[in-house]
């Protein structure tokens, strides 16, 4: 009876010491794929405030181009009195709607991958991101490839019609570099045709609804920026 009773405990104690082990080190490995995911958010907030930051110089670039717009036009309705022909040139080429914003899911991906994003608590955040990597960002391109291919059309127009040549320095400015005019030959009849008026209110009605596209994301991506920096 004696041996029986020994052998049962001794089977208890090693079930307890097998299970607690098997406790121990799920617990452990928890931990771990806790402190993976806190490492994914840290990374997140980071890229967050980029592409914020990316977002308001876009929507900068975006307001000076219609101020240009705003010139241009003001000086078209005054028969070309404004502005130099050199002015209105310069003015011209600085117009720029077809800046697009570039998101940057990699810690996103990474976080689907590794499963880290199951293990965020904030359940908003979850939803936030998934909107934003892939509603928003679809979203996002279609309307910049409806702009850029706008974009293209309008700059050439502009280069053609004016017969321009520029030069760039690529190391100077935020996207593309700056651009030096060289030359060029004033078309006043087109300066002040309809075709050209036309083109400049598609900017400005391009650039407005860009502009609108980003606040929205904007309001997003700071949302979700305090929501990660309090999941940490």
């Amino acid at each position: 009876m004696n041996y029986y009773l020994k052998v049962s405990i001794e089977g208890i104690v090693i079930f307890s010491s097998v299970l607690a082990s098997f406790f121990l080190n799920n617990r452990n490995e928890v931990s771990k794929d806790i402190d993976v995911k806190n490492q994914y958010v840290g990374d997140l907030v980071m890229i967050l405030e980029e592409d914020i930051n990316q977002m308001e110089s876009l929507m900068t670039i975006l307001f000076e181009s219609e101020e240009l717009i705003n010139e241009i036009q003001n000086d078209i309705d005054a028969g070309h009195t404004l502005l130099s022909d050199r002015e209105a040139v310069d003015k011209l080429l600085g117009i720029e709607v077809g800046t697009s914003f570039f998101t940057n899911d990699g810690v996103f991906t990474q976080m689907i991958a590794t499963g880290s994003l199951d293990l965020v608590s904030n359940k908003t955040l979850v939803e936030n991101l998934l909107e934003m990597y892939n509603h928003n960002k679809d979203r996002n391109t279609a309307i910049s490839v409806e702009i850029d291919q706008f974009n293209r059309e309008f700059k050439y127009s502009v280069l053609s019609k004016f017969r321009i040549r520029f030069e760039y320095n690529l190391l100077e400015g935020e996207f593309y570099g700056t651009r030096k005019l060289t030359s060029y030959n004033f078309d006043e009849s087109y300066y002040l045709s309809n075709e050209l008026y036309g083109l400049l209110s598609q900017a400005k009605t391009y650039s407005n609804m860009y502009k609108r596209h980003l606040s929205d994301i904007k309001a997003l991506y700071n949302e979700s920026k305090l929501l990660a920096e309090n999941e940490l």
